[in-house]
């Protein structure tokens, strides 16, 4: 059976279906979140018959894992890309607040494992590959006697808390609209900790 649908003003035509029905999905849950996102909906926005959604994804979670797998990869990507141009975990986090940015669409389901499924191997190849370049750099900044996956995992909170908060809208406006300036000034605070009254009164003791 013809896939496409020959009605007039529809969005596709002809190539690769698949992925006109991701970018459809994208764009949708950009737009209104998962709630309302149904493959009858999806669709009609790709302009092809019913059955082709069903046929590619089989049902709605396994049209949230496929993107979920994608945004994991676009992420792992984006912050792959980060690391090998400067070297600096930094610009890293900074990858990943943008990627949250301008991928709100894959960003809304990809750490929701209710809308998806977990055990997906294409979704699980690529949360791992992501995982490399969240916590391998972490090695390389502490000692060998730090917990690396703690450290991780605190680096993984803030880029992921700035970026869920920028994604709302309820960050202070004084953090200005370009999200990589905000993103760099908020996130040094992570490598340039404020030092504690301990550390004060200990020089000062040191000069007694």
């Amino acid at each position: 059976m013809d896939e496409r649908d020959s009605s007039p003003g529809r969005g596709y035509h002809h190539g690769d279906l698949r992925r006109a029905l991701l970018d459809a999905a994208v764009a949708a849950l950009a737009e209104s979140g998962p709630g309302t996102l149904s493959l009858r909906e999806l669709a009609r926005r790709a302009g092809v018959s019913h059955a082709a959604p069903a046929h590619h994804f089989g049902d709605k979670t396994g049209l949230l894992t496929a993107v979920a797998a994608e945004g994991f990869r676009l992420l792992d990507a984006a912050m792959r890309g980060a690391w090998e141009q400067t070297g600096d975990f930094l610009e890293v986090g900074v990858a990943y607040v943008l990627f949250a940015v301008e991928h709100p669409g894959h960003y809304e389901v990809m750490f929701s494992p209710e809308l998806h499924d977990p055990s997906d191997a294409d979704l699980s190849a690529a949360q791992a590959a992501a995982s490399e370049l969240l916590f391998g750099p972490v090695a390389l900044l502490v000692g060998a006697d730090d917990d690396v996956t703690r450290v991780g995992v605190a680096a993984w909170s803030l880029v992921h808390g700035l970026a869920t908060l920028w994604h709302n809208g309820v960050l202070p406006a004084e953090l200005g609209e370009d999200e990589g300036e905000a993103a760099r000034s908020v996130l040094r605070y992570l490598f340039a900790p404020l030092p504690g009254p301990d550390v004060g009164r200990g020089a000062k003791s040191g000069h007694d």
